[in-house]
Formats: C-alpha cells, structure tokens, sequence
C-alpha cells in the first residue's frame, strides 16, 4: 500500500523536512533529510559529505549546531548516530491510522456480516455449536500468527534488518532475515496443521466434552486446521510489510479473509450444512497471502535504499537494544532467537486460552450458550479492536526507536497509545453497554435467532463489556515488552495469572449465573493481567521501578497514564446509564442505537473533557477529543455548540455531583 507523501515532503522543503508517508515507494521508508528544520526538530546529525569515515563522528554535532538549528527553533532531543531514518511524523501516523481503521471497519463489518450470516442461516443451536468448537482454531491461530505472536518477534527483527540496511551493511540484511526465517517457519507450519487435522476428535473431546454431536465438530476442525498454514504465513507478510511502514495490503487481510467466508457459506451452505463455514475458513486463509504477496515480493526487490543527499552515511558502534542499529551487529547474526518466539508464541497461547476457558465451562450448559458467548464476543470486541489499530501502526515504530537506542521516544509513543486507546475504547464500552439489546436484534434476530436469543447475547455483551479496557491495555502494554526483541517471560506470567483468575472465577460462577458468569470471570482475568503489565512497565517520578530489578518493558510513567485513564472512565460510566435510557426511550432495532449512540458521544466528550481539564491532566487527556477521532472537529462550530449547550449543561451538573 502506498500514501503519497505531500509535495513538500517530496521536495524535502518545508514541513518537517523528514515528512514519511507509510510507504515512499522503494520499500524503505523515508530517508532523512538535511533541512535546517528537520535538524532542528529531530536533533539528528545534519547530512555531511565531508568523506568521514563510517563510525565516525566528527564535524557532526558542531554542523547540526551551526547550521541545523535555526531561530527559534527548540532542538529535540539526539537521535543515535546512525539510525538513518527520523522519527514518523504525526501526519504519517495519522494518514497510516486512517488507512488501518478504514479496512479494519471493512473487515469489522464483514465480519458482521458473516456472523449474521452464519445466524440466519444455522440459528444458534447444536450446529452452530460444533462449528464455534472448530472456530477455536482460526481464533488461535489469529492471535498467535497475526495479530500478536508471530508480529512481536518479526516486526522488531524486520526494524532491526532494515535499519541495518539503511547504514550500509554487507548484503542486503533484510534478505538474509527472510532466507534464514522462513524456509524454517512455513514447513513447520504445514506440519502443525497436519497433526491438528489428524488429532481432530482429541481435541473437540477436549474442547467440550459435552457437545451432543462431536462428529460433526471433528469434521469442522478438519477443514479450519489448514487455517493454521495461510495464517502463518500471513502473518509473516504482514509483519514484513508494516515493518517497511506499508500497511493497505496488512489492514485488507480480513477482508480478503471474512469475504471468502460468506461466500463460501452461501454457495455451499445448501449442501454442506455448517461444514461449508469450516470450509470457508480455508477459503478465507488462502485469500490472506493472496492480497499480500504483490507487495511484499516488490519490496524484497529493493537489495538497498536509494541514497539522497542528505543521508546519514555512518554507521553506529554504540550499543543499543537488541543488536539493532547502531549496534555494529555483526551480519551473520540471526535477530529471531528461540528464546524470543518461545515468550511470544506462549503469551499469545495463553491469552488465547481465554477461549478454551470459556468454552469448556459453556459446553455443559444448555445448547446455544457457546453460540450467545460468541456473538456477544464478536460485537463487544468492535471497539477494542478499533482502539488498537493505531498500536498496529505505531509498533513498528516503537521497534524501530528501540533499534536506534531513542527509549525516549519509545516510551512516549506507548504513553500516547495507553492514554488515547482507553478513550477510544471506553467510548466504545459505553456504547455497547447502552445499546447492547438494541444492537443484538438489529444484527442478528432474524431467520432462526430468535428473540430468547437476543436477550441472551446481549446480556452476556454487556457484561463482557466491562473487561474491554483490560483488553485493551494489555493489547498495548504487551508490546513495550517486546519491540525491543528480546525474550521476556514476565508477560507470560502476567497473561497466566489472569487466565488462572478467569478458571476459577469461572468455575465459581457459572453454575449460578450461566454463560453470564462466564463473561465476568473473562473481564475480572484480563483485568488483572492489564494491571499487572502496567505494574512491570511503571517507573516512578525518578525513572526507578515500581518493582524490583528495573522495569520489564519500555519504562512507562504509570502515573500519567493512569491519570489521563480516569477522567474518560468516569464520563464513560456516567455515559452508559444516559445511553441506556436514551435507547431504551427511543424503541426499535434502528431507533435506539442511534437515540443511544448519539447521547453516548456527546455526554462521553463534554464529561470527558472536563474532569480531565479539572483533574490538571497532562498529555493527551486535556486535549480536544477531537484531534483523535475525526469525526468531532465539527463539535468546535458555533451552531453545534449551541444545539448541545443544554447536554453542556446537564454535563456539568453531573460533574459538580460526582466531584462532591
């Protein structure tokens, strides 16, 4: 995918000087440019062809001083020597943010449109049942080969190779990152995915021993274990890609993926019966390389990046993270280490295993329990998977800086991303709290989803609902500990305490409470792996640990962030009971989400905004919400002010009453 940076960024005139759009054609990323203003702002080296040798480093700093700061001008602090590449820009994240949220929202809704298509045509009973049994392959496999696992350890090794690629290394580092990865990784993941097929009736026994009909789960898992080779493989493309700042072709995948599902479900559904959605997932996977591979072969192409005239010529010999640039690492060695793949591979297993939880507590439960859970799932996690895309784009970047040795920059990226991923998904915890029967018979009451199964499902959302900001804190968090490459076991700890809560919370609760119970055990888990990797990352007012031996991930200022988390935590409880009345007054499928909707938004904003003002919070926080979500700029008009000036009003009477 390609965003075609502005004609100043082009020129290398005005701007930032270093202005990168998410791809700049020749698969690197930007190059650095030697404007008085870019030396200005990123404090980098300016661009010298003075002939000094590599791994030198006269005459640099004294012509940045002289020449590259002009009047005025505030320097920022130095960048590693080296690093042959400056920091994004704003508007690079935002246009790269754009395009991620535009396809994540397609795919999203797809996959709507294939949970409603698998309702309307299998109901929720005793099929639907086994095929969400066979589901839990697909799922795993997302989590551990795309989204999480595979990424941490790919995407810092990529950083790494093409940051070594920038200064001049022998050969071509990216090459030889592929050549010795995945020759390795794609027989291993068709094997995988053979004793998955074959093992199939072990693991429906295991999964839920007390479905009705394991065969026709068994047939299911056999047709989804393949998912276990295209995921790994997409996965693989897609940490590549977004290493090279290129994220169209990435952010399509599901789209590619959730459209051979329902195609497939509609041309063979007559015939296969629930069977042609496990075939559809195989579908789906083969269409998830497809849409990549263009991209990623054009960039592979590139042995080097072009050199311009202001690029930075030496290399680094200073250590840095994970042998990265500026490291002098030698060429021969491997970035990806067993250590490394084993943490991420077993994090990602373990957070996934919320997921067998979950269905082996349900499977005793009368039939369509699994299916309600699912449901309620898949449009609870909407707006947990809107508010970390912008960490999807922002990973690389933290890679990156840590390759370059910039923790600073590291560190203010995620404190950026913890503060304004909790807005966004407690906007969005709101609104499916308000909203969640309204939203349920509008997706999915039709054919055999019955209303009974309305009510189910969106009781069990609205529970679900409330872990979704532990979901999304560890989302984020998770990263800080390994986009520096490195093998990190205290994730593992963390995610493994919170599935041992959600067991035994579990347990405890589904008897009294059914599938209900299910869903709080699943919040309370998540919830206290999120503050126990937010306890691992925490520095004090002085950069030391709030635990013994220093912090585990990039050093987060817990304080700060937790700060800029509880103005938006307040308005979002406060927004969901006006929501629910608001819906609830309004009646109907069309109606009540957007009467609900509507009052979520605007009472969330205004409430939002004030308590974080009142509350002195810096950052993100006591800034206009506006400047997040493009849809609020039209809050700042004068008319749309005085159409909202009586919510304004009621706003700050709530806040007066919390405050007492």
């Amino acid at each position: 995918m390609t965003v075609t940076p502005s004609p100043e960024a082009r020129r290398g005139t005005g701007g930032s000087g270093a202005v990168p759009g998410p791809d700049d054609g020749d698969g690197e990323g930007p190059v650095v440019l030697a404007s008085p203003r870019a030396g200005a702002r990123a404090g980098a080296p300016a661009a010298t062809h003075s002939g000094a040798p590599a791994g030198t480093h006269s005459g640099t700093r004294a012509d940045t001083t002289a020449a590259g700061t002009r009047a005025g001008a505030r320097p920022g602090p130095a960048r590693p020597a080296g690093s042959g590449q400056a920091p994004p820009s704003r508007g690079f994240l935002a246009r790269a943010a754009l395009i991620t949220a535009s396809l994540t929202v397609a795919g999203a809704l797809l996959g709507l449109v294939r949970d409603q298509s698998l309702a309307r045509l299998f109901g929720a009973g005793r099929d639907t049942d086994a095929f969400l049994v066979a589901w839990t392959l697909p799922e795993f496999a997302a989590t551990l080969l795309i989204e999480d696992g595979l990424a941490y350890a790919l995407v810092p090794a990529f950083s790494v190779a093409l940051a070594r690629r920038a200064q001049g290394a022998p050969g071509d580092p990216v090459r030889s990152l592929v050549a010795s990865t995945l020759p390795r990784l794609a027989p291993a993941f068709a094997a995988v995915a053979v004793l998955l097929a074959v093992a199939a009736p072990w693991l429906v026994g295991v999964l839920a021993p007390g479905l009705p009909d394991p065969a026709l789960a068994v047939d299911c898992t056999r047709l989804t274990a393949s998912c276990v080779c295209s995921f790994g493989l997409a996965g693989y493309c897609s940490a590549a890609l977004r290493a090279h700042r290129s994220f169209l072709a990435p952010a399509a995948i599901y789209v590619a993926y959730n459209t051979g599902i329902v195609v497939t479900m509609f041309t063979l559904g007559g015939r296969w019966g629930v069977r042609s959605a496990a075939f559809g997932v195989a579908v789906g996977g083969c269409l998830m390389v497809a849409v990549q591979i263009p991209s990623l072969v054009r960039r592979l192409r590139t042995r080097r990046s072009r050199r311009s005239a202001g690029t930075v010529a030496e290399i680094g010999t200073e250590a840095g993270p994970s042998g990265g640039a500026g490291t002098g690492t030698p060429p021969g060695q491997r970035p990806v280490d067993a250590a490394l793949m084993a943490t991420v591979l077993l994090f990602a297993l373990v957070r996934q295993s919320q997921v067998l939880v979950e269905r082996y507590l349900a499977s005793g439960l009368p039939a369509g329990a699994i299916s309600h859970l699912n449901y309620a799932q898949k449009v609870a996690q909407i707006p947990m998977t809107l508010s970390t895309m912008l960490c999807t784009v922002t990973f690389p970047v933290v890679a990156r800086a840590l390759a370059d040795g910039d923790t600073e920059q590291a560190r203010d990226r995620v404190e950026r991303d913890l503060v304004v991923a909790s807005w966004l998904v407690l906007l969005g915890t709101a609104a499916v709290v308000a909203c969640a029967p309204q939203i349920v018979q509008l997706l999915f009451q039709r054919g055999a989803f019955t209303a009974h199964d309305t009510a189910a499902t969106a009781g069990v959302m609205r529970v679900y609902a409330l872990g979704l900001l532990g979901q999304t804190l560890t989302g984020v968090l998770v990263r800080s500990y390994f986009s520096a490459g490195r093998a990190a076991w205290y994730p593992v700890a963390a995610m493994a305490a919170g599935l041992a809560v959600t067991f035994w919370a579990g347990a405890g609760t589904v008897g009294p409470w059914g599938v209900t119970g299910i869903a709080a055990a699943n919040a309370a888990g998540i919830t206290v792996t999120a503050v126990l990797l937010l306890a691992g990352t925490a520095s004090g007012p002085r950069g030391r640990s709030v635990l013994p031996g220093g912090p585990r991930g990039v050093p987060v200022r817990a304080r700060r962030v937790l700060a800029g988390v509880g103005g938006p935590l307040v308005a979002a409880v406060v927004a969901a009971v006006a929501g629910a009345l608001a819906a609830g007054r309004a009646g109907g499928p069309y109606a009540g989400p957007v009467a609900g909707g509507a009052t979520v938004t605007a009472v969330f904003v205004l409430l939002g905004r004030v308590l974080s003002a009142r509350g002195g919070t810096s950052g993100p926080p006591s800034l206009p919400l506006a400047r997040f979500l493009p849809a609020l700029p039209s809050l700042r008009r004068p008319f749309v002010r005085r159409l909202l000036l009586p919510v304004r009003t009621l706003v700050r009477r709530l806040v007066h009453a919390v405050r007492r």
